[in-house]
């Protein structure tokens, strides 16, 4: 159990700093983050992310009923579960109700990622859920069918989910997410206009800026 208690104490910092920076706010969101091939670890249900405990951390087989566990994880499991299965590479996944994103996920508003060098990797895809009820297995299956397009998903009426290949790469994720929506909705209150990137001045950057690793996405 020992060689468990990292991964706990990095979630249970990263739920403070989501606290810290407005990335959640009250008992809104929940985190999670991969433990082998078949389970995670996940804020258990109704918790609050600035002050998690040990206990709060739930190890969750993705096989097993919410119901067969003492203390319940969070209901939102059904979407955690649907990007581990579908994107194993993936090791953290964050959802969260940030004023700026949640506001562009209320609203038809787009969210170019052709800004700047972090947005241009982190918003290189983001897709739309339409609204079902939070932790409905039908929440969990429209997530399950976008995961492998996106590594961000507005939750129409609902928040967000980001996820990624390890807890700082999503928590960057999430708070390049709320920058851009928090521009791109200021700019629009006092009617300044911006002037993105090309789309080929963003591919090349994707391509052979050496900033990262180019993603390799499924097409389906």
């Amino acid at each position: 159990m020992l060689l468990l208690i990292p991964l706990v104490q990095e979630l249970k910092q990263l739920g403070r700093y989501m606290i810290n920076k407005q990335l959640a706010w009250g008992n809104a969101g929940n985190i999670s983050a991969r433990h082998g091939e078949e389970s995670c670890f996940i804020t258990a249900s109704g918790t609050y992310l600035g002050e998690l405990a040990d206990n709060d951390l739930i190890e969750c087989q993705f096989n097993a009923c919410l119901s067969d566990y003492k203390r319940k994880p969070s209901k939102e499991m059904p979407m955690h579960r649907a990007v581990y299965q579908e994107r194993p590479e993936i090791q953290a996944v964050l959802h969260a109700s940030p004023f700026y994103s949640t506001m562009a996920a209320c609203t038809g508003i787009e969210l170019p990622s052709n800004l700047f060098v972090e947005s241009m990797y982190y918003l290189e895809r983001v897709e739309r859920i339409p609204y079902y009820h939070p932790g409905s297995n039908e929440l969990g299956e429209a997530v399950r069918k976008k995961a492998i397009k996106a590594n961000i998903l507005l939750l129409e009426n609902h928040g967000v989910l980001v996820y990624d290949t390890s807890i700082k790469e999503a928590r960057m994720a999430l708070e390049t997410l709320e920058m851009v929506s928090r521009m791109i909705i200021t700019a629009k209150a006092c009617g300044t206009e911006f002037k993105p990137l090309s789309f080929d001045t963003a591919e090349d950057f994707l391509h052979y800026s050496g900033y990262k690793p180019k993603r390799k996405w499924q097409m389906q």
